[in-house]
């Protein structure tokens, strides 16, 4: 069942969102070569916990870390490591979770290490923008599968293709609620978007195909090909006065 948000939920929800924002923030700052991943984890975790907050993820299912850190082919559920080195050449995807107040917050970036290919920039250029497309989708009367339709026509005009296995979300009080929110899709199908509805958009995308594989640690998935895979990911809110990005540091 989904459940619409009051404006005071929000404004909450606005909270949380923030604080996970401002971690992701920390975190991509610390990305550079010689780091672990391990290292980015703690300063994120040092960063939620400074706000009186709590890492969302740290625990959820059994995760064992505050960050989910997935480097190169690597495309969500990550676990950080200090036996994971950071490299040049690398890209590295920063996914986030902050629960303040009752409410969660959530989002992902992808980081760069040194130089990287053009290749690997152009993906995560792309990936970033696919999400702006997503919201874009956002208006009167529109549905699910408009939010889709418009990241994975995007992604895959530059030969890209979306995750098919693992999307988007609602998010509130729960880290995962009702709706799904497909990064694929049919304009004009699916569930109304209605305003109070909060999601959390995340576009996963890979330079190869979408097939996926999850390792033996139970939680990393990883493109099945081994090329490289992006994710950008933000909390939004539907209002009367349009579409609110949640997880802004500012």
């Amino acid at each position: 069942m989904i459940t619409l948000k009051s404006g005071d939920e929000i404004i909450r929800m606005r909270d949380a969102g923030r604080i996970a924002a401002i971690a992701r923030e920390i975190g991509g700052e610390c990305v550079r070569e010689g780091v672990t991943t391990a290292q980015i984890d703690r300063e994120i975790k040092k960063s939620i916990l400074s706000h009186g907050a709590k890492p969302s993820f740290l625990g959820y299912g059994g995760f064992p870390a505050s960050a989910c850190i997935s480097v190169n082919e690597e495309i969500i559920h990550g676990i950080p490591s200090s036996n994971r080195v950071l490299k040049n050449g690398d890209i590295v995807k920063i996914d986030v979770g902050a629960f303040y107040k009752g409410y969660h917050g959530d989002c992902a970036a992808t980081f760069t290490v040194g130089n990287v290919s053009e290749e690997a920039q152009r993906l995560i250029s792309v990936t970033k923008e696919s999400f702006f497309k997503g919201i874009a989708a956002i208006k009167d009367g529109a549905r699910l599968g408009d939010i889709g339709y418009a990241i994975q026509s995007y992604v895959e005009s530059f030969g890209f293709s979306v995750v098919r296995e693992y999307i988007g979300h609602g998010i509130g009080r729960k880290l995962h609620e009702d709706p799904e929110v497909p990064n694929y899709g049919t304009a004009g199908r699916g569930q109304r978007l209605r305003e109070g509805m909060t999601i959390a958009i995340e576009p996963m995308v890979n330079a190869g195909d979408w097939n996926v594989r999850v390792l033996d640690d139970e939680w990393t998935v990883v493109t099945a090909d081994g090329k490289l895979s992006a994710h950008y990911e933000n909390t939004v809110a539907i209002t009367a006065n349009g579409v609110l990005i949640l997880t802004d540091p500012s």
